[in-house]
């Protein structure tokens, strides 16, 4: 079977968590996990000339992402997150502002990449600067031209969005993924009531920006996916959380290979949960190397490789 070749698009950073420091930012998370499952992935992105910058860049390659597009940005310094863990495993985030992803400049390379693709993957944070956010767009449309599937992951974090840029990227995507913590924001960036049920409301955001489906995270009660002719529920797995950091992107990477190998909507759903909780179950949004990784018999039956 042919693997998919898949373009990440967005910030690539460090999160500092009080043990120590975790490679991550969604994007680059989403494609380690991608490239895990079996996909040929192309990070785009921009890092510091650092340290952090070239351990980043390392990383990547040893799990055998293209970075042949990461653009080294000489005066700015490579992303970086403070993070605080919860009792429960949640994270709240300390974004830091000025960090060479915010930097990402658009060129014809891209664009000729994008029309070779897949599929593209992108989310909203990403497109905090001015800079990278008209980048990020025109990738996203050169995509839209060909044709090509483009994966919206939300990821809102104050105070780095507003309407504009939730409207604008939900109407740039073909594919929505977001959680239900999102949903209201998302709702009141389309124009819609967000007073009915969240299945009216997925349905309302899938026919108003012309989507090919919509796909809802909903933590431990597991995930719900919507099309113009079904709506799919999957009830969730239950698992112990170590942390739930970078969840929702090996959710997303593993839905997205589903999708692109043709899988029924239900297996792609249980298949993508499946991801998801193996990842709550490890400190940061990577836990698998692959020089060390191993998967249990039940994991590998479960996702197909």
């Amino acid at each position: 079977m042919k693997r998919p070749a898949i373009i990440s698009f967005g910030e690539v950073l460090w999160d500092l968590f009080p043990e120590g420091e975790q490679f991550g930012g969604a994007p680059a998370n989403f494609a380690c996990h991608a490239a895990i499952l079996g996909a040929n992935v192309t990070m785009v992105s921009a890092v510091g000339e650092d340290r952090r910058g070239r351990q980043a860049v390392d990383i990547l390659k040893s799990y055998g992402i293209d970075v042949s597009l990461l653009q080294p940005v000489a005066d700015a310094v490579t992303g970086t997150v403070a993070v605080e863990i919860d009792s429960d495993g949640v994270p709240a985030f300390t974004i830091h502002e000025n960090s060479a992803w915010d930097r990402l400049d658009w060129n014809i390379q891209l664009e000729a990449r994008v029309a070779a693709a897949d599929a593209v993957y992108f989310g909203t944070l990403g497109q905090r600067s001015e800079v990278s956010r008209f980048t990020i767009r025109q990738c996203v449309k050169a995509a839209r031209a060909a044709g090509i599937p483009r994966v919206l992951d939300i990821n809102l974090r104050a105070p780095f969005y507003d309407s504009e840029v939730i409207r604008e990227s939900v109407r740039h995507a073909s594919i929505l993924k977001l959680s239900d913590e999102e949903l209201s924001e998302v709702c009141a960036g389309c124009g819609i009531d967000n007073r009915d049920p969240p299945d009216a409301q997925l349905r309302r955001v899938l026919d108003t920006n012309n989507l090919d489906l919509v796909v809802m995270t909903r933590g431990a009660e597991g995930a719900v996916l919507v099309t113009a002719d079904e709506i799919v529920q999957h009830p969730g797995i239950p698992t112990n959380v170590h942390d739930t950091v970078g969840a929702g992107d090996s959710f997303t990477a593993a839905f997205l290979l589903g999708l692109l190998r043709g899988e029924p909507h239900d297996q792609m759903l249980h298949k993508a949960c499946v991801n998801a909780v193996a990842t709550c179950g490890h400190t940061g949004a990577v836990p698998w190397r692959p020089e060390h990784h191993q998967r249990t018999e039940a994991e590998t039956d479960c996702l197909g490789q």
